[in-house]
């Protein structure tokens, strides 16, 4: 490329045309090109102005860059202002009005010029944009959200030119005001399980909706790194030739995770925030930017018959030097003690000291029998499916890991959430379904004292039976033995909200955050029902809106906004949001609630119900 140096950063591309630019200049050659010099001038110096530089104008285009998203809407809406004020000053015909289309993507920079993918979709954003109009993609939205006086609405998925992966698209509404709902697109078979019962919703069991993953961007880039050595687990790579071994490879990361949150001395990120970047070309400087973390693991699996290869290395990414990096090659047989291996091997190259205990737990294989290992890997993929089929095959594998293994405590912790899972979305009304849920789930402890998800499910299963000490002391239990594993705050954090301890509850639901910073829609639920409850509803409020902005079919932050509104007076307000979350799940009542709903105090229930028949509740 002419010897030119070449570098790749990410950028905030803003591109824009004219909308109807040829019949403008068949109309009038010497007007329109009068007018588009004007025009250019005018976004020239709002560009420079805003912090961005204008890096080409070919046309009737421009093309501009900035280092912040923010800066780019910012930027466009200022342009888009500015542009219709000088229209209104000349007849319809001869209005030249531009659509702008904004990107946050990877780019290539040779000399002054911008290439790739970054800037092709800014490009075709801007084409979907209308005249006067602003597009933006998931990537740039993802920043903005929730920082800009603006609304915005959600355009759907669209498979633009040259780009293989769909662009979610949102169009900004140029009126200021609190950003309405921006729905991104469900899986219908989570949309069919949450309309199975409001009752259920309402109780938010985190077990349920772990899993799920509407992810939510950090609050800020570039989070200060934690006051010890802080690491993050990017997925492993599926090495082999076939791609049903996804899930081989995708386990062999959990476990490397669940293994690292256990030692005190470290900071882990949570499975939910890695998984983000699976599939993706990433820039390791960035993930620990983004995640903010001093170190990333990043390596493959591959997996052939009788054998497995696994390529590991840990990256310093302050400055994007290895620490090491290694290649192990063993029979699947010795997949525990490989896992084992990399695990020791990252603890010691960040100068970390175990406890005796965290020693002890940290070499103690899961079971001999690799096949059982594999259908428990199998049973959560398809438990994570949150539908009664996927349930039922999940209960299937977990049955078959037992049959070879009777003494394999993770399953039983498999069965133990199958069958709470039943009960939660109503594919079991039968009670008798949470006393098997718990009976499983202390046998997994007796078989493992160190499991940390049973501790999970049973502070889970006392929340349900209304047993809050019980419920607290699971969950507390789950914290002291994975001192890193963000759900287990949630999971905490949800549980002592219930129970009448808002403070705390706000308290844990903020350190789940930083652990598991592009976390799931329903750690914002958890932080919205604990404004809730200390009574600062406006807080609570912009809570439930993200929680519906990112799951627009999730009934509890509908039922919760209609009761919060109830209680201001804004009558008109309360009402619609109770009808939306009556449309997507019909048949709640007062008796169906009152039965339910787990709070320790009956004056929460009685506000909570009050409320809601005020606003429209049967």
């Amino acid at each position: 490329m002419g010897g030119r140096s070449i570098e790749r950063r990410l950028a905030a591309i803003l591109s824009a045309d004219v909308e109807g630019y040829s019949r403008l200049m068949g109309d009038d050659e010497v007007a329109t090109v009068r007018a588009i010099t004007e025009y250019r001038a005018v976004i020239a110096s709002t560009v420079t102005g805003h912090g961005g530089r204008v890096v080409d104008a070919p046309g009737d285009n421009v093309l501009a860059e900035f280092s912040s998203v923010v800066d780019a809407v910012q930027c466009a809406v200022d342009i888009q202002r500015q542009l219709e004020a000088r229209n209104a000053e000349l007849p319809p015909s001869r209005r030249m009005r531009f659509r702008i289309g904004i990107n946050l993507g990877d780019v290539i920079i040779e000399g002054e010029r911008l290439y790739g993918d970054g800037v092709n979709i800014a490009a075709r954003l801007e084409s979907l944009a209308d005249g006067g109009g602003i597009c933006l993609s998931g990537t740039a939205y993802d920043q903005i959200e929730g920082k800009l006086p603006f609304s915005y609405e959600f355009k759907g998925e669209h498979f633009v030119k040259n780009i293989a992966r769909p662009v979610r698209v949102y169009r900004l509404r140029l009126e200021p005001g609190a950003a309405g709902p921006s729905p991104r697109v469900t899986s219908t078979r989570l949309v069919r399980a949450v309309a199975a019962s409001v009752a259920v919703l309402l109780l938010l069991g985190a077990a349920g909706w772990v899993s799920w993953r509407w992810l939510k961007p950090p609050e800020s880039a570039g989070l200060p790194l934690p006051d010890r050595p802080s690491v993050a687990v990017l997925p492993f790579a599926n090495l082999s030739q076939d791609p049903a071994q996804e899930y081989f490879s995708d386990g062999v990361t959990e476990d490397l995770i669940t293994g690292l949150s256990k030692v005190s001395g470290l900071f882990v990120i949570a499975r939910n925030s890695v998984f983000t970047y699976k599939g993706k070309p990433v820039q390791v400087r960035e993930v620990g930017r983004d995640l903010g973390v001093r170190y990333v693991l990043e390596g493959g699996v591959q997996r052939s018959g009788s054998r497995v290869r696994i390529t590991a290395q840990l990256v310093d990414a302050s400055t994007g030097y290895h620490i090491w990096a290694e290649r192990y090659d063993r029979e699947v047989n010795d997949i525990f003690a490989l896992q084992d291996q990399v695990t020791q091997q990252i603890v010691r190259a960040m100068a970390v000291k175990l406890t005796e205990a965290e020693k002890g737990r940290l070499g103690r294989p899961p079971t001999g029998v690799v096949e059982a290992y594999d259908l428990v890997l199998r049973g959560h993929e398809e438990r994570r499916l949150t539908t009664r089929d996927g349930n039922a095959e999940a209960r299937r594998l977990f049955v078959r890991a037992l049959d070879l293994d009777p003494g394999y405590a993770a399953a039983y912790l498999g069965l133990s959430w199958t069958h709470l899972q039943s009960w939660q979305f109503l594919w079991s009304t039968d009670r008798e379904s949470l006393a098997r849920a718990r009976d499983l789930a202390e046998r997994a402890i007796a078989l493992n004292e160190s499991l940390v998800g049973a501790y999970h499910v049973l502070g889970q299963i006392y929340l349900w039976m209304k047993e809050h000490d019980r419920a607290i002391a699971q969950a507390k239990h789950a914290v002291a033995l994975a001192p890193n594993d963000a759900d287990g705050y949630e999971t905490l954090a949800e549980i002592l909200g219930w129970s009448g301890q808002a403070e705390e509850s706000i308290g844990m639901i903020r350190r789940a955050m930083r652990l598991n910073p592009h976390y799931p829609f329903f750690y914002q639920w958890t932080l919205g029902h604990g404004y809730y409850l200390i009574e600062r509803r406006q807080e609570a409020l912009d809570a439930f809106a993200r929680v519906v902005r990112e799951n627009p079919n999730f009934v509890p932050a509908y039922a919760y906004r209609a009761v919060l509104f109830s209680e201001l007076g804004r009558v008109r307000e309360a009402r619609e949001a109770w009808e939306k979350a009556s449309h997507l799940s019909p048949g709640v009542s007062m008796g169906s609630l009152r039965e339910r709903i787990p709070y320790r105090r009956p004056a929460d229930l009685d506000r909570l119900l009050t409320a809601a028949h005020r606003a429209g509740m049967p």
